[in-house]
């Protein structure tokens, strides 16, 4: 067993990493690739970084490339974005002229890899359309959808489709994020790396230069967000349901961790939206870090007794599972995969609006002990349901039935 495996043993069980390795025998000289849009900053990054590795330590050819793109290229695609969460969308000619001829360029920067590829993973919108360049493909391609496209716009998706029709399989990850297409469709949740730099155990010396850091009062309660800066993350929100909760709580602190990402040009404004809404404040901290910032959100999710994630859409919600592996109640919007994770009173609490994130939030703050239980029944939730481990047996189970359509029964010895 690879030292990479050796160090999950303690975690999920010898027999979680024995599955996988049965599985993986199965995919023995199987190229896998996946294919998104940026190194850094975003869930389906920090995904990636440790399922590729973990399954490069069973010993399977798995490679991940990142596609190149200019401004106009990713306004295009974050307008997709925010098209498959529902918003009503109108997107100029010369943005999807600029969104094909990108895709066309990666094509051939990534043609070689592409044709000699068994499994190709496309993620999410950006580089979708690369199939139309592959109409004698070698591999099986699949379509992963991060995000909620439960009620896309309807001409954006009538667009996509025409790419998306084409792939051997789709990935979402709830059944009502599904669409309709003539290839099947399989729901497999994200995951989170419990041996990750955002995610390992850490000294209580570590969590304490953060207050320090960025002036953070520890003698006083703390709720924290982490997410980028996004509207569909409802910061705005975030704030009024602190402005609201402090008025019973005197001293309740607010941070809003976040950062960008090369594909989301819209960051800035949200930011700058942000900073207005807390001017004036100053226990509300805003922190715009780094992509590569890990530990230091580690430390801030530690150091919180409370952690929001108010989204309005959110394909699953990747810090919502963080919070809950570090036994923080979580308060999370009443949407999407977050619906997954937040079961009301046992592992915190959904909502709708800022009034009841402020009435939530006073609950948890005036009795510990049972915030402190529902922070346990979390931790254990995410454990049973929501590690990379579970994550990536999913995905080789799925090559492994797509690569061998004719098989009735797949037997790992």
């Amino acid at each position: 067993m690879s030292d990479i495996l050796q160090n999950y043993k303690n975690i999920v069980g010898e027999g979680v990493l024995y599955q996988l390795q049965q599985i993986a025998k199965s995919l023995n000289n199987i190229r896998i690739l996946h294919i998104n849009s940026t190194p850094q900053g975003g869930g389906v990054a920090e995904i990636l970084e440790k399922l590729v590795p973990l399954s490069q330590a069973l010993g399977l050819d798995a490679t991940w490339e990142v596609i190149k793109g200019d401004l106009d290229f990713f306004q295009c695609t974050k307008t997709f974005h925010n098209a498959l969460q529902g918003k009503r969308s109108s997107i100029p000619e010369s943005y999807l002229r600029k969104y094909e001829e990108i895709n066309a360029i990666n094509s051939e920067m990534l043609k070689e890899k592409l044709q000699e590829a068994d499994i190709v993973f496309i993620h999410d919108q950006q580089p979708a359309a690369l199939i139309d360049h592959f109409p004698k493909r070698k591999g099986k391609w699949i379509w992963r959808c991060h995000v909620d496209a439960s009620h896309p716009d309807r001409h954006v998706w009538k667009y996509l489709r025409k790419f998306i029709e084409k792939y051997d399989a789709s990935i979402f990850s709830l059944d009502e994020f599904a669409q309709q297409l003539p290839h099947p469709i399989y729901l497999i949740p994200p995951s989170i790396d419990p041996l990750s730099d955002k995610n390992c155990d850490l000294s209580q010396e570590e969590i304490n230069e953060v207050y320090v850091r960025f002036n953070i009062d520890p003698e006083r309660p703390m709720i924290l967000q982490v997410s980028r800066f996004d509207r569909f993350k409802d910061p705005l929100g975030v704030i009024e349901s602190y402005k609201l909760a402090k008025k019973f709580k005197p001293q309740l602190q607010l941070v809003l961790a976040g950062g960008g990402a090369p594909d989301d040009p819209e960051g800035d404004q949200i930011l700058r939206e942000v900073q207005s809404a807390a001017a004036g404040d100053s226990d509300i901290k805003i922190l715009f870090l780094p992509a590569d910032s890990h530990r230091a959100i580690n430390a801030l999710q530690r150091a919180a007794h409370i952690v929001l994630q108010k989204s309005t859409k959110e394909g699953f919600g990747l810090t919502v599972t963080e919070a809950l592996w570090k036994k923080k109640p979580v308060i999370g919007g009443n949407v999407g995969g977050i619906k997954l994770q937040v079961v009301n009173y046992h592992t915190g609490f959904l909502v709708n609006t800022p009034e009841g994130a402020a009435n939530r939030i006073r609950y948890l703050l005036q009795y510990p002990e049972k915030s402190q239980a529902i922070g346990e029944t979390g931790r254990q939730f995410v454990k049973e349901n929501y590690l990379i481990t579970r994550h990536l047996a999913e995905y080789l189970t799925l090559m492994v039935t797509l690569l061998r359509p004719e098989s009735n029964r797949i037997e790992f010895t």
